[in-house]
């Protein structure tokens, strides 16, 4: 990755992680003395007792989606009152995407949420039929994880090789969750310009979400290798975002995804763009998938 500015304006702080690693620390010490299993220190650790608390716990966090949910309700209801959007769905106990958002031109925006970027799971995804505009969410509760790896991670490594792969087309992508702007993820927008925060509910008040736009086809190394990007206003559900919740300039950035065939092999490059400036550009990488 040769890249000249941040595709993201947040980093994981060393404040951040020294917290996080003294907190484990000091739970590690203090584990042989919680609850009431009868065990000394030695037996204990001897049992994996710790080991297998920490899993379920992390199981446990991994499967609930009450954070999420309520996060996502809170900024689906604002944009409502706003009337930026005309109605909202959960569908994600019958579909494979997560919410169906009517906008007031009628367009079907489809939105399907990720955790971290990082993980296997940003690879699937299926751009529905009723779909005028397919975004995907990242919504990623680990205030440890790294914002720049993740961004970089799942743009370029998995969701442009799978836009390609699988020729599913994906609209726009939104970085922004429930962690932005707390004592976990600081946010740099709200740093530079508290008056940049919104009150999406009683209870949250949010910074401006992170908006990337994707190719308006499928880059193909013979007859499409350096399709055009969206503009803003063209994908509805990310103006509505941009336009309500304070966004400038710098938080729209688009990845421009070309294509090439390099001996026997499929390639891409990503390009990232904050207006007419070039952010962060990728090599040419193998699109290993298509062997």
């Amino acid at each position: 990755m040769a890249a000249q500015r941040p595709i993201i304006p947040c980093t994981l702080l060393p404040e951040t992680k020294a917290r996080i690693d003294a907190y484990v620390e000091a739970l590690r010490q203090a584990a042989p003395e919680v609850g009431s299993h009868g065990l000394d220190p030695r037996e204990f650790w001897d049992s994996g007792l710790f080991r297998s608390a920490v899993e379920q716990i992390r199981g446990t966090q991994a499967a609930s989606m009450a954070e999420k949910r309520a996060f996502m309700t809170e900024i689906f209801d604002y944009l409502q009152r706003q009337d930026a959007i005309r109605q909202w769905a959960f569908v994600g106990a019958g579909d494979r995407h997560d919410y169906e958002v009517t906008m007031p031109a009628g367009r079907i925006s489809v939105v399907e949420t990720k955790g971290c970027l990082d993980g296997n799971n940003t690879n699937i995804f299926e751009r529905p039929a009723q779909a005028d505009e397919f975004v995907i969410w990242s919504l990623c509760q680990n205030p440890g994880s790294d914002p720049g790896h993740n961004a970089w991670s799942g743009i370029h490594t998995r969701l442009g090789a799978e836009i390609m792969h699988r020729r599913q087309r994906v609209d726009g992508l939104v970085i922004w969750d429930m962690v932005c702007g707390t004592a976990g993820r600081p946010c740099p927008k709200l740093a530079a310009d508290r008056s940049r925060a919104t009150q999406a509910s009683a209870r949250r008040s949010v910074p401006p979400p992170c908006l990337y736009l994707f190719p308006r086809s499928i880059p193909d190394p013979r007859d499409n290798p350096t399709p055009a990007c969206w503009q803003l206003n063209e994908v509805h559900l990310l103006n509505a975002l941009w336009a309500c919740f304070k966004g400038n300039e710098a938080d729209v950035v688009e990845v421009r995804i070309e294509a090439r065939v390099e001996g026997v092999n499929v390639q891409r490059r990503t390009r990232f763009f904050r207006g007419t400036a070039e952010v962060a550009t990728s090599k040419w990488t193998t699109i290993r998938r298509a062997h």
